[in-house]
């Protein structure tokens, strides 16, 4: 590695080798995650399900079945307890190995970049792939985003932390991390990119500093999985099209139907949550308690069990009715409320891309029946759909718009999905799948310090400096009692000590010499003030910026420091306090807070 790097260094620099090489590190590790993790997921729906239930799953275009299926006749009985077995082998391995590997993994790596540095348990990306594939394997309803992006995540993490990097560059790692596995198990690099600096905010803003170390890792992520499953996208669908203004009527409708299901999806996910963290039971046997409740579910709609992305081709493809979507994103809602709002582990990305999809397809069944010559195929409201409900549920606008295009390949669609994405977003904001989001930058403790270090940034000693000010100097070989006579007559507390050039050479302050100061000793006429002024000597200059100047201030707890040429360091200019920048910094908020106020005449409501 250190080789690799070396010559990554001397064709592209020193920093841009470094952190390429790390990006193609991160994405190898993630990508690895992903094809393990998928394999896992393919044993656990045929052994689980096809062998033990008889059970069939439909699956994607883009995600054939592994194995061949059984001819076992379908059993019931063992199709309803599966999922239970699944979640309460998950919830023992959880409870007894790694706490942090239960519940959608998403959140777990967006508290860890805010509130942790970035560092993530070694334990966590091997128990989650453990625990996700017993839950998700055994019929679970969950997406295979959440641990994936925990996996990545941990991955990342765990590398930078085995290169002793800063916290920083941890988080970026860690996040490069988590957009790897997404692009690489959905087979949407850009999606992963975008995803991972975008889903760490409710408010519509980016984490720029990992958009371009996630890009590289999820590229080098998304190309080792598709080698090993087969490129294209996860979903086939027509090349919709566009064409006709009066469709952007309906899409609208679609925008508040989906904005109903979100309401629907938040509240009863988080309320089932709470509750079963409320309920006195073990904590490893309350994920067998929402498997049995999800088997329970499934034996009237079967589409709920695992990932039900077959159910939505089976929609692309107008084989699915308009009752059976509504029937079907109903039933996700509350399979995946207790599948991990119990404590199972697994994700809520792709239930959101499955119900939105639901409600689309009900949404454009309705208008086509109203509306035939207007909504001439309703398969294009499943696609906006899936898209509108991710950025309504998950506060990412532009990362869904981008999403429904890369899982599907189809490129037409990003007028109504800009359209749906944004009045989705809107009308969702009250409500929020990942409650370890915060509002923005400002808000994170990663960022704790920035924006203070920036408004210093801009401010120069120059402009707080008065050179005008007078201040006595004492030279080198004034005696000590000759500084007592002059220290009555003065109100000075700090003092610079000049050579006989008049040159800087030492400084102190009173509570350098307080002890003395009244000594009735015979030694005030024979020690200098050479001898007591101190020669490590820190001082400022004109062109230096505040923030550098406030953590000197701090280094001996002083409040006057000594301003010298910036080309002459021992030319004295006169002294700045510790009072004088932090009265200027308050100002210099108050008028930026007072300009921010004027122009805010109106109020974007988002």
């Amino acid at each position: 590695m250190q080789n690799v790097q070396a010559f990554l260094s001397r064709y592209l620099g020193k920093a841009a080798g470094k952190w390429l090489l790390y990006c193609i590190f991160v994405g190898i590790l993630s990508g690895a995650g992903a094809v393990t993790f998928h394999f896992l997921c393919h044993v656990g729906h045929h052994f689980f399900l096809d062998y033990l239930a008889g059970y069939r799953t439909s699956h994607p275009a883009g995600d054939p079945p592994f194995f061949e299926h059984t001819n076992h006749p379908f059993r019931p009985l063992i199709f309803w307890i599966v999922p239970a077995i699944g979640g309460l082998l998950s919830g023992i391995v959880v409870y007894f190995f790694c706490p942090e590997a239960g519940g959608h993994g998403t959140d777990a790596a967006i508290e860890a970049y805010h509130k942790h540095d970035g560092i993530i348990d070694f334990k966590v990306p091997f128990v989650k792939t453990i625990t996700s594939f017993l839950t998700l394997g055994s019929g679970g309803s969950g997406g295979s985003e959440g641990p994936i992006c925990q996996i990545g995540a941990g991955m990342g993490s765990i590398l930078a932390q085995k290169l002793r990097l800063s916290p920083t560059e941890i988080r970026i790692l860690m996040a490069a991390g988590m957009g790897a596995g997404i692009g690489s198990i959905f087979r949407a690099p850009l999606t992963g990119a975008l995803f991972a600096a975008e889903i760490l905010y409710k408010e519509p803003e980016f984490e720029a500093d990992v958009i371009i170390p996630t890009a590289i890792a999820s590229t080098v992520a998304y190309s080792l999985f598709c080698s090993v499953y087969g490129w294209g996208s996860l979903f086939k669908a027509n090349d919709f099209h566009f064409d006709n203004i009066l469709t952007l009527g309906p899409y609208t409708f679609l925008a508040f139907a989906l904005a109903i299901g979100v309401f629907l999806f938040v509240k009863i996910f988080w309320g089932t949550h709470d509750f079963f963290q409320t309920v006195n039971l073990p904590l490893w046997i309350k994920p067998a308690i929402g498997g049995l409740l999800t088997g329970t579910i499934a034996l009237f709609l079967p589409d709920v069990i695992g990932f039900s992305y077959g159910f939505v081709q089976q929609g692309l493809y107008n084989h699915v009715t308009g009752l059976m979507f509504l029937l079907v994103g109903l039933g996700k809602i509350l399979a995946t409320s207790f599948s991990i709002g119990s404590g199972g582990s697994g994700g809520v990305f792709g239930p959101s891309v499955v119900i939105g999809g639901c409600i689309g397809g009900a949404v454009g069944m309705l208008f086509h029946h109203l509306l035939p010559n207007i909504v001439i195929n309703p398969a294009p409201f499943i696609i906006v759909g899936m898209a509108g409900f991710f950025a309504g549920s998950s506060n990412v606008p532009i990362t869904a718009v981008i999403v429904v295009s890369e899982i599907t390949s189809s490129y037409h669609l990003l007028m109504p999905s800009m359209l749906v994405c944004s009045l989705s977003y809107f009308l969702c904001r009250k409500w929020d799948l990942y409650r370890a989001q915060v509002p923005n930058r400002i808000s994170s403790s990663a960022h704790k310090g920035d924006f203070f270090n920036d408004i210093l940034g801009d401010i120069r000693v120059s402009d707080i400096f008065d050179p005008t000010r007078v201040f006595a100097v004492i030279p080198e070989d004034m005696s000590f009692s000759q500084f007592c006579r002059f220290f009555r007559a003065t109100e000075q507390h700090y003092f610079p000590v000049v050579d006989k050039n008049g040159r800087l050479s030492g400084i102190f302050s009173i509570n350098d010499i307080r002890h003395c100061l009244f000594d009735d000793t015979d030694l005030g006429p024979v020690v200098i003030m050479k001898d007591i002024a101190r020669k490590d000597i820190i001082k400022t200059s004109p062109s230096e910026d505040i923030n550098t100047l406030l953590k000197k201030f701090t280094i001996r707890n002083i409040d006057r420091i000594p301003v010298v040429k910036d080309e002459d360091p021992s030319y004295f200019l006169g002294m700045i306090s510790r009072r004088e920048v932090i009265d200027f910094y308050n100002r210099s908020v108050n008028q930026i807070k007072e300009e921010v106020s004027r122009k805010k005449t109106v109020k974007v409501p988002f």
